[in-house]
């Protein structure tokens, strides 16, 4: 026992000796930066909470006060351990080297060099903070300029920020400035793995098909919408055109999200899960009481178009991905939501046939499932409608009513033109027919 004391005060007086920082991580942070190519450099500019660099010796002056005279090579270290070998930039695919340490310094908390690249660069090769300021390490921020070597300027970059060990949620509001002037801003969270910054359109195009194919099947709600759609369809001319129908409608909300043509009030994206829900709800409704599949389609358009805001709400956040590449990516998300419904009805269908035909008569099968789903809608839309009635509804005025009239005329001009086509279709197989009739009874 006393052997077990005599060591534990030794460690005490250790770990009291010696001059660091060890803590644990903060809950979360926000990291800043801005990428920059020059020529054949590649200038990288960030900022980091300074209480998420722990391990590092730090020299100190009275009262525990950050000694900003000789902390610059803590300074250093600390850039080097905890950003210049877990940052990973790449150009053309090749992983650059690790960077030149360019300068490093301390700034205070209400510091705002870093709102723009210009201002954060002028602060970096400005003066440093005065040697007898009082700070704490924890209180204060780590400004670094790195720079990298590279073949050119033009070259297509990419990132994994590798920054995800210093807090338990980290948030990198990543800015690139490219050569011709343009700045595109990235906001990205805990460990994304990499990022192209300026993806070719296959490579954007690719990411959000896959994006798409995910949410999908991700998307509890919108298979059920599916099932619904299709559990007392058993034409394939009908499924089809309900499918288009639906198809067409969430394109169309879902484009002109991405074009800021939706409100973007807080109450607008559970106005739209609530919508999302009702609709599951009256389509398993309609499936108990006897679907009119006739005019299914004119349905399922409408509530397609709900659907399209909701899809739109995944594919906000993704869109900085897309490069200059925005309606190739928009198209390409859309493609994966489409594969993505195949795949499900690819499943559901044959699963249909074989419960309708060998487990249960069909239209008990139809009010059962419809029912269980009915159920399970209710509560979300219960559920959404609470949180939706907790937002203040804004008052209606001349510019919402004009949105929501050339929205409902949109809609209205879409779902004619379908009509339109369904007929124009439907009469062309009908003179199709009375054609094939009239030479079977000429031939006879």
């Amino acid at each position: 026992m006393r052997v077990r004391l005599a060591a534990a005060i030794v460690v005490l007086v250790i770990a009291a000796s010696v001059p660091g920082i060890a803590h644990d991580i903060p809950n979360a942070i926000v990291v800043q930066a801005f990428l920059k190519p020059e020529g054949d450099r590649l200038r990288l500019l960030v900022r980091v909470p300074l209480q998420a660099m722990s391990d590092i010796d730090v020299p100190l002056r009275a009262q525990g006060y950050l000694d900003l005279a000789r902390a610059d090579d803590a300074l250093r270290s600390a850039t080097t351990i905890w950003i210049a070998r877990e940052v990973a930039l790449y150009e053309e695919d090749a992983r650059l080297p690790v960077p030149d340490v360019v300068a490093v310094r301390v700034s205070l908390p209400s510091d705002r060099s870093f709102e723009t690249y210009e201002t954060a660069l002028a602060h970096m090769e400005g003066p440093t903070l005065s040697e007898d300021i009082d700070l704490y390490w924890e209180q204060g921020i780590m400004d670094a300029w790195l720079e990298y070597p590279i073949l050119s300027d033009e070259s297509r970059l990419a990132i994994d920020p590798g920054l995800r060990p210093l807090a338990q949620r980290v948030t990198i509001a990543l800015q690139l400035l490219t050569p011709d002037g343009r700045v595109r801003a990235f906001e990205l969270h805990d460990d994304p793995g990499r990022v192209l910054l300026d993806p070719r359109w296959g490579q954007a195009a690719a990411r959000f098909v896959r994006s798409g194919f995910t949410h999908i099947l991700d998307g509890v709600d919108h298979i059920l919408f599916l099932l619904c759609l299709v559990i007392p369809i058993r034409r394939i001319g009908t499924l089809v055109g309900v499918v288009t129908a639906f198809t067409v409608a969430h394109s169309v909300t879902l484009i002109a999200s991405a074009y800021d043509l939706a409100p973007g009030a807080l109450w607008f994206p559970p106005l739209v899960e609530t919508l999302i829900a009702a609709s599951i709800v009256y389509m398993a409704l309609e499936n108990i009481v006897g679907a009119h599949l006739m005019r299914r389609w004119l349905i399922t358009f409408a509530f397609g178009l709900v659907h399209g805001f909701g899809f739109s709400f995944a594919l906000r956040d993704s869109l900085q991905f897309a490069g200059s590449h925005l309606l190739t990516s928009l198209l390409a998300f859309n493609i994966g939501v489409e594969l993505g419904q195949l795949v499900v009805l690819a499943a559901i269908l044959p699963a249909l046939h074989i419960l309708f035909r060998f487990v249960v008569e069909e239209r008990m099968g139809t009010i059962i499932l419809s029912a269980i789903v009915a159920h399970t809608a209710w509560h979300w839309m219960t559920e959404r409608g609470s949180q939706l009635m907790q937002f203040q509804w804004p008052t209606m005025d001349v510019i919402r009513l004009t949105t929501i009239v050339e929205w409902a005329m949109a809609g209205v001009a879409l779902a004619a033109t379908i009509w339109l086509a369904r007929t124009l279709v439907r009469a062309r197989g009908d003179r199709n027919r009375a054609k094939r009739v009239t030479g079977a009874a000429e031939s006879q």
